[in-house]
């Protein structure tokens, strides 16, 4: 618009949100691989996404405020949570989030919640939006171990991730999904015989799923299913 003879520029169009979280350290740990992955990828640009970290707390209630607040701020086109299940072998692409909190141990803030709701009249699941299968396609062309989880849980994480898919339940342009990540080898080291992934592996397989969910829109229909 002219101003005293001068045209201002127009704002240049900000590019469209990824919103990648990953977690606080927990029950002793010193670091969480998943902030640790996470945190790399912040201010990356993928297939003309900007990537935005954001760490939450393992805490039942205080993750999904944090998460929430992001999602109200960065008004993403996708939301990839990460969190850590030590002892798993293979990078676990969650289908479904279960309305139930039932904690093992206490969370950071001393919550231990027992077969509570995650949300108050909420339905009972939610299946992640992301396309998992062409993910875990791309994940093993890479040759990066992955597998199709069908429970994240029902502890901070599964919590997140059945927040996550409530929250975006109204906002059609937002898909959503959780992946769950082994220990690093520092971790492992201090439990015997627990598997492991390095923390670049994880790096370069969250840029791999992050790429293939922004690409497809349509998921490959592959067998991935469990018997138990």
């Amino acid at each position: 618009m002219p101003l005293g003879g001068t045209t201002i520029p127009a704002m240049p169009e900000q590019p469209p949100v990824v919103l990648l979280t990953g977690f606080d350290a927990f029950a002793g740990e010193s670091a969480n691989p998943s902030w640790d992955a996470v945190s790399r990828l912040d201010g990356e640009t993928l297939a003309g996404h900007r990537v935005v970290a954001r760490c939450l707390p393992v805490e039942f209630g205080g993750a999904l405020d944090r998460l929430r607040d992001a999602i109200a701020e960065l008004d993403p086109a996708l939301v990839l949570c990460v969190g850590q299940a030590g002892g798993r072998a293979q990078l676990s692409l969650e289908r479904v989030a279960i309305n139930l909190d039932d904690a093992r141990i206490p969370d950071n803030a001393g919550a231990s919640p027992v077969d509570e709701a995650v949300v108050a009249d909420g339905p009972a699941a939610y299946f992640s939006t992301l396309p998992i299968k062409a993910i875990l396609s791309a994940l093993r062309e890479a040759g990066i171990p992955a597998e199709i989880s069908q429970s994240a849980g029902t502890y901070v994480c599964n919590h997140a991730f059945y927040g996550l898919m409530h929250a975006v339940r109204g906002r059609p342009g937002t898909r959503g999904g959780f992946i769950h990540i082994p220990y690093s080898p520092a971790q492992a080291a201090r439990h015997p015989g627990a598997p492991s992934l390095p923390v670049d592996t994880v790096v370069d397989a969250l840029r791999i799923a992050l790429l293939t969910a922004l690409g497809t829109t349509v998921d490959a229909r592959i067998a991935a299913g469990a018997e138990h």
